[in-house]
């Protein structure tokens, strides 16, 4: 199977090492998922961004690490920035989610299109913009396999889209986790192919 689109789930300075919720082979996944984009297999390639605001409980000085986190990806800052491996150039577009609330889909996120009826631009979902471009199936990668990945691959399976994640180019938080997280999307029809990265 050749997907149609790549959908690169929170490739962010955050969550790779050095960041404020660092996922151990960050970095190595960042540099392998840009490979993979330079490869040219994909007819559109685009990335989620988590990006908060005021996210109200999904921050806290005590998280549990299942609902609530350190503080990470502050809107406008370098922690929340695309990881500088990214080749932001062959971006055709950036989903940003988790504004005011917790966000773990990319299907959560919006982005912004400019049209002439509509200079200032209107908020797309990342579902609505695969099918205005005809997208019938994505490849899903990124950080973290068992939270952000896990949920963009079940929403983009539940919206209808044939969703493969390439395990290979994830890392994932913990193992315990990570294997629920792929026992979760082969019973939901994800196709899982490789192994993903999880250093304990």
């Amino acid at each position: 199977m050749t997907a149609e689109a790549l959908v690169v789930v929170d490739v962010q300075n955050d969550f790779c090492e050095g960041g404020s919720l660092a996922v151990a082979g960050g970095s190595d996944v960042a540099a392998a998922i840009a490979d993979l984009m330079r490869s040219g297999g994909y007819r559109h390639v685009v990335a989620t961004q988590d990006w908060h605001v005021d996210p109200g409980e999904h921050f806290s000085d005590q998280p549990d690490f299942v609902d609530t986190w350190p503080r990470h990806c502050t809107a406008d800052t370098h922690g929340a920035d695309l990881h500088a491996a990214v080749p932001h150039e062959l971006l055709d577009a950036v989903f940003r989610k988790g504004a005011h609330a917790a966000a773990y889909s990319g299907f959560e996120g919006t982005t912004v299109q400019t049209t002439a009826d509509e200079p200032d631009g209107r908020r797309t979902g990342l579902a609505e913009w695969l099918r205005e471009r005809g997208i019938e199936s994505v490849d899903v990668v990124g950080i973290a396999t068992d939270h952000c990945v896990r949920a963009t691959a079940l929403d983009a399976v539940t919206a209808g889209f044939t969703t493969r994640v390439l395990l290979d180019r994830t890392a994932g938080v913990a193992e315990q986790t990570t294997g629920r997280a792929l026992d979760e999307l082969r019973a939901a029809g994800v196709l899982l192919e490789g192994e993903p990265v999880v250093r304990t």
